[in-house]
């Protein structure tokens, strides 16, 4: 869960992921798994900055979203306009425009995150059978 977080933190305004893009960065876990994560745990982090691989924001909280993308600058497809004034109309992120490319110090940062949920998986999976070392 924390490793998720961390991975959105680094994601900067006016960016945007897949929910693969996050699993594929931590070395673990799938979109599921990151979905998961987001949807109980989301709100303490830039939520809006991890979406659908189609580009579409979160599942009900469309408005807030684009609110957000809207004042990041987020690169936007569709009828985003006309969805703020009457609700309707179809938009999503242009992922191939606003997907993060992390640096060369965020794959150092995105190396410990990894390290330490690597840590924290094969902590859980060795027995606690006193023989095991």
């Amino acid at each position: 869960m924390t490793a998720v977080l961390a991975v959105v933190d680094l994601v900067p305004s006016g960016s945007a992921v897949a929910y693969g893009d996050v699993a594929e960065l931590l070395g673990a876990g799938g979109p599921r798994q990151v979905g998961a994560v987001m949807s109980h745990y989301g709100s303490s982090v830039a939520w809006w900055r991890v979406l659908r691989a189609s580009g579409e924001a979160p599942p009900g909280h469309e408005v807030a979203a684009l609110q957000h993308y809207l004042a990041e600058a987020t690169p936007l497809h569709g009828a985003y306009e006309a969805f703020l004034r009457t609700g309707e109309g179809r938009w999503r992120v242009d992922l191939a425009a606003a997907r993060w490319t992390p640096a060369d110090t965020d794959f150092d940062l995105l190396d410990v995150i990894s390290d330490q949920l690597e840590r924290r998986l094969h902590k859980l999976s060795v027995p606690d059978d006193e023989m095991t070392v």
